[in-house]
Protein backbone atom coordinates (compact mmCIF):
# COMPACT_ATOMS: atom_id res chain seq x y z
CA UNK A 1 0.00 0.00 0.00
CA UNK A 2 1.50 3.17 -0.41
CA UNK A 3 -0.12 7.08 0.01
CA UNK A 4 -2.30 6.69 -3.38
CA UNK A 5 -3.86 3.88 -2.19
CA UNK A 6 -5.77 5.54 1.19
CA UNK A 7 -9.38 6.05 0.96
CA UNK A 8 -11.19 8.44 3.08
CA UNK A 9 -12.52 5.45 5.06
CA UNK A 10 -8.96 4.64 6.27
CA UNK A 11 -8.02 8.19 6.66
CA UNK A 12 -10.62 8.45 9.35
CA UNK A 13 -10.13 4.98 10.58
CA UNK A 14 -6.81 3.64 10.27
CA UNK A 15 -4.84 7.12 10.89
CA UNK A 16 -7.76 8.70 13.22
CA UNK A 17 -7.67 11.84 11.27
CA UNK A 18 -10.59 14.09 11.55
CA UNK A 19 -11.69 16.02 8.44
CA UNK A 20 -13.24 19.17 8.41
CA UNK A 21 -14.83 21.20 5.28
CA UNK A 22 -16.44 24.14 6.58
CA UNK A 23 -15.12 27.56 5.91
CA UNK A 24 -12.50 29.79 4.41
CA UNK A 25 -9.12 29.12 6.08
CA UNK A 26 -7.35 32.08 4.74
CA UNK A 27 -9.65 34.47 4.07
CA UNK A 28 -7.89 37.40 5.52
CA UNK A 29 -4.06 36.57 4.67
CA UNK A 30 -2.88 40.01 2.57
CA UNK A 31 -1.42 38.73 -1.21
CA UNK A 32 2.58 39.31 -1.02
CA UNK A 33 3.85 41.57 -3.80
CA UNK A 34 4.99 39.09 -6.73
CA UNK A 35 8.67 39.70 -7.88
CA UNK A 36 9.01 40.85 -11.85
CA UNK A 37 11.11 37.71 -12.09
CA UNK A 38 8.15 35.37 -10.94
CA UNK A 39 5.29 37.42 -13.23
CA UNK A 40 7.91 36.91 -16.36
CA UNK A 41 8.20 33.25 -15.62
CA UNK A 42 4.54 32.46 -14.96
CA UNK A 43 3.62 34.93 -18.04
CA UNK A 44 5.21 32.53 -20.18
CA UNK A 45 4.93 29.14 -18.17
CA UNK A 46 1.42 28.95 -17.78
CA UNK A 47 0.08 28.77 -21.47
CA UNK A 48 2.69 26.26 -21.83
CA UNK A 49 1.70 24.16 -19.11
CA UNK A 50 -2.13 24.57 -20.10
CA UNK A 51 -2.00 23.52 -23.72
CA UNK A 52 1.01 20.95 -22.87
CA UNK A 53 -1.76 19.69 -20.22
CA UNK A 54 0.25 17.24 -18.17
CA UNK A 55 0.80 16.57 -14.38
CA UNK A 56 4.89 16.89 -15.05
CA UNK A 57 3.92 19.90 -17.36
CA UNK A 58 2.09 22.09 -14.95
CA UNK A 59 4.25 20.81 -11.86
CA UNK A 60 7.41 22.02 -13.47
CA UNK A 61 6.46 24.93 -15.43
CA UNK A 62 4.05 26.57 -12.61
CA UNK A 63 4.55 24.91 -8.94
CA UNK A 64 8.00 24.73 -9.11
CA UNK A 65 8.84 28.58 -9.96
CA UNK A 66 6.04 29.57 -7.10
CA UNK A 67 7.87 27.55 -4.29
CA UNK A 68 11.37 28.56 -5.38
CA UNK A 69 10.31 31.89 -4.80
CA UNK A 70 8.68 31.11 -1.82
CA UNK A 71 12.07 29.65 -0.63
CA UNK A 72 13.22 33.20 -1.68
CA UNK A 73 10.92 34.88 0.17
CA UNK A 74 12.00 32.84 3.55
CA UNK A 75 16.13 33.88 2.58
CA UNK A 76 16.82 29.97 1.83
CA UNK A 77 16.19 29.21 5.63
CA UNK A 78 13.93 26.36 4.42
CA UNK A 79 14.54 23.15 2.13
CA UNK A 80 12.64 22.47 -0.81
CA UNK A 81 12.39 18.63 -2.02
CA UNK A 82 10.90 17.35 -5.42
CA UNK A 83 10.02 13.98 -5.74
CA UNK A 84 11.79 12.63 -2.34
CA UNK A 85 10.82 9.93 -0.41
CA UNK A 86 8.99 9.82 3.00
CA UNK A 87 8.62 5.97 4.32
CA UNK A 88 7.38 6.44 7.72
CA UNK A 89 5.94 2.86 8.48
CA UNK A 90 5.81 0.68 5.69
CA UNK A 91 2.90 -1.54 7.36
CA UNK A 92 0.34 1.42 7.33
CA UNK A 93 0.49 2.18 4.04
CA UNK A 94 2.85 5.14 4.71
CA UNK A 95 5.38 5.12 2.23
CA UNK A 96 5.90 6.31 -1.03
CA UNK A 97 7.43 9.68 -2.78
CA UNK A 98 6.06 13.49 -2.42
CA UNK A 99 5.74 15.59 -5.25
CA UNK A 100 7.41 18.57 -3.40
CA UNK A 101 8.27 18.91 0.59
CA UNK A 102 9.84 21.94 2.25
CA UNK A 103 11.25 21.91 5.77
CA UNK A 104 12.40 24.82 8.04
CA UNK A 105 15.80 23.94 7.94
CA UNK A 106 18.17 25.74 5.30
CA UNK A 107 19.62 22.04 4.96
CA UNK A 108 19.16 20.66 1.40
CA UNK A 109 21.62 17.58 1.87
CA UNK A 110 18.62 15.52 3.61
CA UNK A 111 15.90 15.12 4.06
CA UNK A 112 14.89 17.15 7.67
CA UNK A 113 12.49 17.87 10.40
CA UNK A 114 10.26 19.48 10.84
CA UNK A 115 8.57 18.63 7.63
CA UNK A 116 6.37 22.07 7.38
CA UNK A 117 4.62 22.01 3.89
CA UNK A 118 3.35 18.56 1.62
CA UNK A 119 2.31 19.38 -2.05
CA UNK A 120 -0.13 16.85 -4.10
CA UNK A 121 -0.04 17.68 -7.89
CA UNK A 122 -3.05 16.63 -9.85
CA UNK A 123 -3.05 16.78 -13.82
CA UNK A 124 -7.32 18.42 -13.20
CA UNK A 125 -9.49 16.97 -10.61
CA UNK A 126 -8.17 18.99 -7.07
CA UNK A 127 -10.47 16.87 -5.55
CA UNK A 128 -8.89 13.53 -6.08
CA UNK A 129 -5.83 14.49 -4.48
CA UNK A 130 -7.19 15.43 -1.10
CA UNK A 131 -6.72 11.78 0.42
CA UNK A 132 -3.77 11.01 -0.63
CA UNK A 133 -2.47 14.90 0.27
CA UNK A 134 -3.72 14.00 3.98
CA UNK A 135 -1.74 10.38 4.20
CA UNK A 136 1.32 12.58 3.33
CA UNK A 137 0.51 14.96 5.74
CA UNK A 138 0.12 12.90 8.44
CA UNK A 139 3.13 10.72 7.57
CA UNK A 140 5.43 14.66 7.62
CA UNK A 141 3.80 14.73 11.20
CA UNK A 142 4.96 11.20 12.76
CA UNK A 143 8.33 12.10 11.04
CA UNK A 144 8.33 15.57 12.73
CA UNK A 145 7.99 13.66 15.90
CA UNK A 146 11.51 12.07 15.83
CA UNK A 147 12.90 15.86 15.97
CA UNK A 148 13.17 17.98 18.99
CA UNK A 149 11.54 20.94 17.27
CA UNK A 150 8.30 19.41 16.02
CA UNK A 151 6.12 21.76 13.55
CA UNK A 152 2.48 22.26 15.90
CA UNK A 153 0.84 21.47 12.84
CA UNK A 154 1.40 20.89 8.16
CA UNK A 155 0.20 22.71 5.51
CA UNK A 156 -0.95 20.64 2.62
CA UNK A 157 -1.50 22.07 -0.94
CA UNK A 158 -3.45 20.08 -3.72
CA UNK A 159 -2.66 21.98 -7.29
CA UNK A 160 -3.13 21.60 -10.77
CA UNK A 161 -0.82 23.92 -11.00
CA UNK A 162 -3.55 26.48 -12.32
CA UNK A 163 -5.74 25.95 -9.19
CA UNK A 164 -4.56 25.51 -5.65
CA UNK A 165 -6.37 24.12 -2.29
CA UNK A 166 -4.72 24.43 0.95
CA UNK A 167 -5.24 21.67 3.65
CA UNK A 168 -3.92 22.23 7.60
CA UNK A 169 -3.13 19.42 9.88
CA UNK A 170 -3.10 19.98 13.19
CA UNK A 171 -2.99 17.34 15.89
CA UNK A 172 -5.88 14.89 14.44
CA UNK A 173 -8.00 16.98 12.98
CA UNK A 174 -7.63 18.31 9.11
CA UNK A 175 -9.06 20.78 8.04
CA UNK A 176 -9.91 21.79 4.20
CA UNK A 177 -10.41 25.34 3.05
CA UNK A 178 -13.25 25.33 1.14
CA UNK A 179 -12.11 27.99 -1.71
CA UNK A 180 -9.83 27.33 -4.37
CA UNK A 181 -6.83 29.64 -5.57
CA UNK A 182 -6.04 30.28 -9.07
CA UNK A 183 -2.44 31.01 -10.10
CA UNK A 184 -3.43 34.29 -10.93
CA UNK A 185 -3.74 34.90 -7.74
CA UNK A 186 -0.37 33.73 -6.94
CA UNK A 187 0.46 36.39 -4.48
CA UNK A 188 -1.83 35.36 -2.23
CA UNK A 189 -0.78 31.58 -2.51
CA UNK A 190 2.44 32.67 -1.60
CA UNK A 191 1.20 35.04 1.25
CA UNK A 192 -0.32 31.49 2.54
CA UNK A 193 2.72 29.51 2.17
CA UNK A 194 5.36 31.88 3.72
CA UNK A 195 2.73 33.42 6.26
CA UNK A 196 2.01 29.38 7.62
CA UNK A 197 6.11 28.43 7.88
CA UNK A 198 6.54 31.79 9.23
CA UNK A 199 3.68 31.91 12.42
Amino acid sequence: MSYDQFTQAEIEQKLALQIQQSRSLFETVVPLEVSPHLKFTLNENIPLALNINTTKARSSMLVTPLLIEVRRLLHRTVSLFVDAELNVDPELGLEGACEFLMCDSPNQLYLHEPIVLVVETRNEDLKTGIVPCIAKMYAAQQHNMVGDKPAEDILGVVTTGSSWKFLVLAGPHVFVDYKEYLIEHVGKIMAIITGHIRK
